[in-house]
């Protein structure tokens, strides 16, 4: 058995395998095929490709004495989340996932399609954004911001009002072959704290929670609409207004601060100097903000005047989304 394994892992590792293997199944997200031995629940199945752009299964992954977070190995990017278990993404291809005693399926798929995922999305030169995006006539338009920014709650709103949601907290930015920038699709659900998830009609007991005690629930959005990419219409950064300000504000950002704000909404940025990608990072970061307006979006907090603030911001982004310029 690998280094560093008990016989109680090897034994659980090969358990798993095996059940995984009897149930591979092909999925499509952000633009890839995908073939899985982990049911990724939530992201859409496609049929049986000839070939695949990323392989996904278990097996013993080996880590010394790891630490959180990413770190190198000679076998690739290894991903070790403490009582959740350890990922090793290799060359943008393939996810070898070793669950930790104990972990629960939805904990291990949740660090999968998120953290590692991230990371083979930055292997493979993708612009990953901490952002959705909003199917808005035929354009996707993105809303980008940290946890708690209200990215969900936004497209939460606009998902009730009948428009699709192209991807949640996670939008993949890649480009046409005349250099366009398109969002592609990705998990087809929304991903609600209780809070947001109750303010907007909805009932806590209607869906699953998103990670073991914690108090987040996603929603699907799953629709019949084609998993092709969009065409990107707008980038919007949302942020907290001041209170002396008394009115939320919309602003166009350019040049520096347009891609500033695209190098820090990138998902799991912070892995990119591990493979040595900045470079070629803060290129696509630039490129879009010269083909692509990008906008702050500053607002009042408080649920009991969102709805204004969100028909604001729905207006602006309608217009461009319909003109494709700013």
């Amino acid at each position: 058995m690998p280094d560093g394994q008990t016989e109680a892992e090897s034994d659980r590792t090969g358990t798993a395998a095996a059940a995984g293997r009897a149930r591979a199944a092909s999925y499509r997200l952000f633009g890839l095929d995908l073939r899985s031995e982990i049911d990724l629940a939530g992201v859409a199945p496609t049929i049986e490709a000839a070939a695949h752009d990323v392989e996904i299964g278990f097996g013993p992954v080996s880590a010394g004495e790891p630490k959180p977070g990413y770190s190198l190995t000679p076998e690739g990017t290894l991903l070790t989340v403490t009582k959740v278990g350890r990922f090793l993404i290799r060359e943008g291809r393939k996810i070898v996932v070793d669950p930790a005693p104990g972990a629960s399926e939805r904990n291990v798929r949740l660090f999968l399609l998120g953290s590692a995922i991230g990371a083979l999305l930055h292997q493979r030169g993708l612009l990953p954004l901490h952002a959705n995006a909003i199917d808005v006539g035929g354009r996707a338009v993105a809303f980008a911001g940290h946890s708690g920014a209200g990215k969900s709650t936004i497209a939460a709103w606009f998902h009730d009002r009948g428009y699709r949601i192209l991807a949640d907290d996670v939008c993949v930015i890649g480009f046409d072959e005349g250099g366009r920038p398109l969002a592609y699709p990705g998990i087809p659900r929304l991903r609600l704290w209780r809070e947001a998830l109750e303010a907007s009609g909805r009932e806590t007991g209607a869906y699953d929670r998103s990670f073991d005690d914690l108090d987040k629930y996603d929603v699907p959005t799953a629709t019949d609409a084609s998993p092709e990419p969009l065409p990107l219409a707008a980038i919007y950064l949302l942020c907290k207004a001041g209170e002396e300000e008394g009115e939320a504000a919309i602003d166009r950002l350019t040049g520096v601060d347009a891609v500033e704000t695209l190098v820090a909404n990138t998902y799991r940025g912070g892995y990119l100097p591990t493979i040595g990608r900045t470079g070629e990072h803060l290129a696509a970061c630039l490129k879009v903000a010269r083909t692509i307006p990008v906008f702050r979006a500053q607002r009042l907090w408080g649920f009991e005047r969102f709805d204004d603030q969100a028909r604001r911001l729905h207006e602006h982004a309608v217009a461009h989304a319909v003109a494709g310029r700013p």
